[in-house]
């Protein structure tokens, strides 16, 4: 049954129902509203296929009175119908599963000092959800403090240290060559003689993070440029209009392609005027197909047998509006075999989400910018989410960010 806010009391036998179907009213804050109350020391289930992925936890005046002032659905039911969902939800025959939520993960998202929040759609998630979180950067990386951390996200880092192949069109831009200063002058003070070095460092550091059971995270040009960090390491891959020096020859036969967490057999581009860094991504032509047409599926899986790719496609609809970026989407040809996909573009083999395992930890790549800024350029005006409360393509990234929540338990068990 339905009982309005205005009229709950709070019980022991009643139980609050998130629901993330069509009737939720804003789905990007009840991730904040479940997040929070874990963090809290509460605990809760995560109901895969259930009404959207839906949320069952413990009912508490204070989530009442959050879900309430964030316009966020909650149901409140007694204890014999929660009892009933989840046998429900557990049935053999079903494609649906009760997972466990236990403690909230910590939080980091590595971005430059100085960052906007709407220059990354994760960050500008995180704030509008009420997700708290830290940064961190380069200093923070090298000194070891990924360690306190169970989740990272990766902002739109170059993270083969070509200040984004900018170059070609925004070299004599005020705000690129102070960019370009900024990085420099930090791998200076770091000990390096290049950005490149600096960087590759970092993703040594990043890796580690994952291996020794981290969550990682990237969108845009953080996921591919992460993988042609490892696969170029003791080669030099950049132009010398950025880098001052030239490449190594013969460059794209001696990429080590057993380094990288997901990419290969990708040739890396070394033309300064070409504003991509290999061949991994699906090149933008915004003639080549109508915005209106524009969509990727979400794959689905077996909630029993598969929950971390079930809990990570989560949505209300299965289908998602496309959107561009640096790195919009992946050729499937250059996906290892050892990765699972997510999300692609039907009938025209572009990957849009996927997922591995590193060591005893995982990462998940998701290509483009913004979900609701379909082409995203310099100096667009930020997204604002009160537009977008039930965005399903911000969705997937919430569902990452929620998801070590349930792995703490699976890793018990």
């Amino acid at each position: 049954m339905f009982i309005g806010l205005s009229s709950v009391e709070s019980t022991a036998q009643n139980r609050v129902l998130i629901p993330m179907d069509g009737s939720q009213t804003n789905h990007l804050k009840a991730y904040g509203i479940i997040f929070n109350h874990l963090n809290e020391g509460e605990t809760g289930q995560w109901l895969l296929n259930y009404r959207g992925g839906s949320f069952l936890t413990t009912e508490s005046h204070d989530i009442v009175r959050k879900s309430r002032i964030r316009n966020v659905n909650i149901e409140i039911i007694p204890e014999s119908q929660a009892s009933q969902i989840i046998g429900e939800v557990e049935n053999p025959g079903v494609n649906m599963a009760a997972i466990n939520l236990e403690a909230a993960p910590n939080i980091a998202v590595y971005t430059p000092p100085g960052s906007l929040p709407w220059d990354d759609a994760v960050t500008l998630v995180l704030d509008y959800a009420e997700i708290p979180y830290d940064t961190v950067y380069d200093r923070e990386v090298l000194s070891g403090e990924l360690s306190e951390y169970d989740w990272l996200h990766l902002h739109h880092e170059d993270f083969t240290g070509q200040f984004g192949k900018f170059w070609s069109m925004y070299r004599n831009a005020p705000w690129y060559i102070n960019q370009v200063q900024e990085k420099q002058t930090l791998a200076e003070e770091l000990g390096y003689e290049k950005v490149s070095q600096l960087k590759l460092d970092i993703v040594h550091n990043i890796r580690e993070f994952v291996g020794n059971g981290g969550f990682m995270f990237a969108m845009c040009s953080a996921t591919d440029t992460f993988d042609i960090a490892l696969a170029a390491e003791g080669l030099d891959i950049i132009p010398t209009e950025i880098d001052g020096d030239p490449t190594t020859p013969d460059v794209n036969n001696r990429l080590n392609f057993d380094q990288t967490f997901t990419f290969e057999n990708f040739s890396a581009i070394t033309d300064p005027n070409e504003y991509e860094h290999s061949t991994i991504d699906i090149e933008v032509d915004l003639n080549r197909i109508s915005e209106s047409l524009d969509y990727f599926t979400l794959f689905d899986f077996s909630a029993k047998w598969d929950p971390v790719p079930t809990m990570l496609t989560q949505n209300h609809v299965n289908s998602i509006r496309g959107f561009y970026g640096q790195a919009t989407a992946f050729q499937r040809d250059k996906i290892k075999s050892s990765s699972v996909i997510l999300a692609e573009s039907p009938g025209r083999d572009q990957v849009k989400y996927v997922h591995g395992n590193y060591g005893t930890g995982t990462f998940t790549f998701y290509g483009g910018h913004d979900p609701e800024d379909y082409t995203h350029r310099v100096g667009d005006p930020p997204t604002d989410l009160n537009l977008h409360t039930n965005s399903p393509g911000y969705r997937l990234i919430l569902n990452n960010i929620l998801f070590p929540a349930a792995e703490k338990k699976k890793k018990q068990t």
